[in-house]
């Protein structure tokens, strides 16, 4: 289970294991990590932590979160990262039983990178040129009567009509650098969260908030302008 190291100048002052699906940070009594420091403001960060994955959000603090000496809104955090606010120094630990592996390697993960997918053959579906509405409707007339993995099929660009099974713990959609989610599967269903970039993800039309978002059947997602439907398949 991932954990942080809080220290200041050196000197160790606790670890904190991340066994919450959301770890706040701030100033004020009532964070999870309370910090008591003019230099942190009374809501600074959030810790989200989807299985194995945790993600690091700045609050719109007054002085910023630094990991590893850089400004950031929204990251990923990686094994030994090390989250700075002020002089208290946060480091991110993945599970002691995998030491050097980052909370991503730890969980088996199929990336969709939209802007790298290399043309495919014909799947099945419309054409490119069809219109979106088109497309989905195609969709989920082959995925509404069946259940079972979910499936995410694109819509939009060169690639429409390519197909990424969600049968890993958690999918990551997106470019690094650019707008990140993560598709997680759970017991209950799966579930959408955005990661990284200023611009949430869409579904059905309207913005992602800052919680996970359980995914329906026939929701249209859009991600950095590429859009794609889920469905499930047997």
């Amino acid at each position: 289970m991932p954990k942080l190291i809080l220290s200041m100048d050196g000197l160790v002052l606790k670890e904190i294991v991340l066994d919450k699906e959301r770890t706040t940070i701030g100033r004020r009594s009532g964070n999870d990590i309370q910090i008591d420091n003019l230099a942190i403001s009374g809501e600074h960060a959030v810790i989200t932590c989807i299985l194995d994955d945790a993600f690091l959000e700045d609050r719109n603090s007054t002085n910023g979160t630094y990991v590893n000496g850089q400004p950031v809104k929204k990251h990923v955090l990686r094994n030994n990262d090390v989250v700075e606010l002020g002089k208290y120094r946060l480091k991110f630990l993945a599970d002691a039983s995998l030491p050097g592996l980052s909370p991503s390697e730890m969980v088996q993960t199929a990336a969709l990178k939209p802007f790298d997918l290399s043309p495919t053959a014909d799947l099945g579906v419309a054409a490119a040129t069809t219109s979106t509405q088109q497309l989905a409707t195609g969709v989920l007339e082959r995925g509404a009567a069946v259940a079972g993995f979910g499936v995410l099929q694109l819509l939009s660009g060169p690639n429409a009509g390519r197909e990424l099974e969600l049968g890993k713990p958690l999918t990551t959609l997106g470019k690094a650098g650019g707008s990140v989610a993560v598709v997680s599967r759970r017991p209950e269903g799966y579930f959408l969260s955005h990661v990284e970039g200023e611009n949430p993800p869409l579904v059905n039309g309207q913005p992602l908030g800052p919680r996970a978002q359980a995914l329906a059947e026939r929701d249209i997602i859009e991600i950095a302008g590429v859009k794609m439907a889920f469905f499930r398949r047997g």
